[in-house]
């Protein structure tokens, strides 16, 4: 099993096979993130000019020893090694401030790559998250900027120096011995081409790898985000196995890759250093013909050793460099992720006070997953301002669309939303989301104290306001009892929580929002009789000055409201007062007498 998966393409693979950059060149996408910081740059690569121009004088002093050690004066050769010695320390503080220099370079540029990305992540509408799991985001985020910050950090400042070497290293062959150097020469296009074919091989496979590893990252998130659920249903041998062979997958795939690098690097090595074995056979015979001098030999074999040494490191650095700019690619896919739901460019303006009208005129929508399935057919609805109106109807009616089209998490194919006359589309959206407070009907607990998931809807909001709201939503009584109180940690997903005192946290957070418009979707869904009637009051007493929109399955909780939408298949079949619909026999009517037959309606 995981031996097929290992040569099958990954999850993504369709997604992923688009005909982008591959080349290393995709790099230079993070040339905005780096510019910023020119100085730290010019500095680093000062450090780095340095420590290569002093590495490549000592085989001049290694020559002039050699060749004047049995002539020179003692003194003279103390002279020499005292020289040697300055200068390793030159290398080594030269060193050490390039590394702390372009190792502080990466982390900034990481960091700033990280913020920018999940600034954009954040911001994009539900649809986006349709077709992409929210752990290979994270994958990206953390695994992918991982191997971008070994790459400024590290990687691309070795690979200067040794462009450096290598070129500086040739000259200076050159200077030393033309002849020697170019039969050295003779060895490159030997070296070029391995490194050429199985570098295009290494680019592909390195893509695949971080696919495949973005792939288990989102499987993994997926099952642990629901391990309740898995372990009801006893679904953990199944997960292992899903998980496992995803896993092997990404180990099959490194493998592939680490063999494919493996390969180029024995090939090059072999032959760089079997061709400069070649060449000072050579040399050795010119020194005994007396064309050389034993210095003059040793300077150019050091250089020699530089240069093929420069060349092996490049060969091993130009596979960290196609991994990263693979990562990039990824990490440039999210920051240029085309949004839906776009903000026009000049947005209008809300008046304050803000009213709550709400109008929806001739709606159609369906979801971008399933674009032949209408979820709002037509849908022409007038709400007045500090009106109740309760959504009802079977599932997939479309009622929880309506306040999520509200919020424009999506946009409607035709039609309009309006709040206030103004349509939602024209307006910013994080300017009139301020004047809206949502209770989801999966209430959201952040890993944080109960006293800052209140506060989650109005930040800065004091103590005393946010113990108001927490009565208020009838949620006063458990949290006192925790622990640390207002300050204990709900836990991840307020696994702390039961259900009901989720919703209730959920409900105090809306009200503490104080907005004109309140939407509640299944807000009471979760909640004992005792507590449904506590939050209900409250809930009434909220919406006495606020336009409210109720989607509820419950009916006990929508017959107070001034006016009841029935919507079946995406459109409205009815609308009134409750004892109106129930009068007209219609569906709303089956539903009452279905929940009431069934004392799931009380009064």
């Amino acid at each position: 099993m995981a031996d097929q998966n290992a040569s099958a393409p990954p999850p993504n693979a369709g997604q992923d096979e688009r005909e982008k950059s591959k080349q290393i060149g995709s790099l230079r996408a993070l040339l905005p993130f780096l510019l910023p910081y020119k100085v730290l740059m010019a500095a680093a690569l000062a450090a780095l000019i340095g420590t290569a121009i002093i590495s490549l004088t000592l085989p001049l002093a290694v020559r002039r020893v050699v060749d004047n050690f049995e002539v020179a004066e003692i003194a003279v050769l103390d002279q020499y090694f005292l020289a040697a010695i300055g200068i390793a320390g030159l290398l080594a503080l030269g060193t050490g401030l390039r590394y702390a220099l372009v190792t502080r370079l990466g982390e900034r540029v990481v960091a700033d790559i990280r913020k920018s990305v999940f600034a954009r992540v954040i911001g994009l509408s539900p649809g986006f998250y349709e077709n992409i799991l929210t752990g290979e985001v994270l994958s990206r985020i953390t695994t992918d900027t991982t191997l971008i910050l070994s790459v400024v950090g590290s990687s691309i400042s070795i690979a200067l120096r040794n462009v450096l070497i290598f070129v500086g290293g040739l000259v200076l062959m050159m200077l030393t011995s033309a002849k020697l150097t170019g039969l050295v020469l003779l060895i490159v296009p030997a070296v070029v081409v391995p490194i050429l074919v199985l570098g295009r091989r290494l680019r592909v496979l390195s893509r695949e790898n971080q696919d495949w590893i973005a792939a288990s990252s989102g499987r993994a998130s997926e099952q642990l985000s629901a391990v309740q659920t898995v372990q009801a249903f006893t679904h953990e041998m199944a997960s292992r196995a899903m998980f496992s062979d995803v896993t092997e997958a990404s180990y099959g795939s490194a493998k592939r890759r680490i063999t494919t690098r493996a390969a180029m690097t024995v090939i090059v090595i072999f032959l760089v250093f079997s061709g400069i074995v070649g060449v000072l056979w050579i040399g050795a015979n010119d020194v005994r013909a007396g064309a050389l001098t034993v210095g003059t030999l040793i300077q150019f074999v050091i250089y020699a050793i530089m240069v093929a040494g420069a060349v092996a490191a490049l060969s091993e650095i130009i596979g960290e460099l196609q991994r990263a700019a693979g990562a990039t690619e990824r990490l440039v896919e999210l920051l240029q992720a085309e949004d839906a739901v776009r903000d026009v460019p000049a947005p209008a303006v809300l008046t304050a006070p803000v009213k709550g009208r709400i109008g929806f005129e001739d709606v159609h929508f369906a979801y971008p997953s399933r674009p032949g399935q209408p979820a709002l057919d037509g849908v022409s609805l007038d709400i007045a301002a500090g009106e109740t109106v309760a959504f009802v109807g079977p599932s997939g009616a479309g009622k929880t669309t309506i306040l999520q089209l509200l919020l424009r998490f999506y946009d409607p194919q035709s039609g309009r939303i309006t709040l206030d006359g103004i349509d939602v589309a024209d307006m910013a959206r994080e300017a009139f989301r301020q004047h809206i407070a949502l209770v989801p009907q999966d209430p959201v607990i952040f890993a944080a104290s109960a006293a800052e998931n209140i506060a989650f809807g109005r930040p800065g909001a004091s103590p005393a306001e946010v113990e108001a709201a927490a009565r208020a939503a009838a949620a006063h009584d458990f949290i006192t009892k925790l622990p640390k109180g207002y300050d204990s940690p709900l836990g991840e997903r307020g696994v702390m929580l039961s259900g009901g005192q989720k919703q209730r946290i959920a409900i105090a957070r809306a009200i503490l929002r104080d907005a004109p418009v309140l939407l509640l979707d299944e807000a009471t869904s979760a909640l004992d009789a005792e507590s449904e009637r506590a939050v209900q009051e409250a809930v009434d007493a909220m919406a006495k000055d606020r336009t409210t929109l109720i989607v509820a399955h419950r009916l006990a909780t929508v017959k107070k409201a001034d006016r009841i939408v029935v919507l079946d298949q995406g459109r409205i079949v009815a609308q009134g007062p409750h004892d109106q619909l129930v009068a007209e026999d219609g569906l709303y009517a089956r539903l009452a007498r279905l929940q009431f037959t069934d004392g799931m309606a009380a009064e």
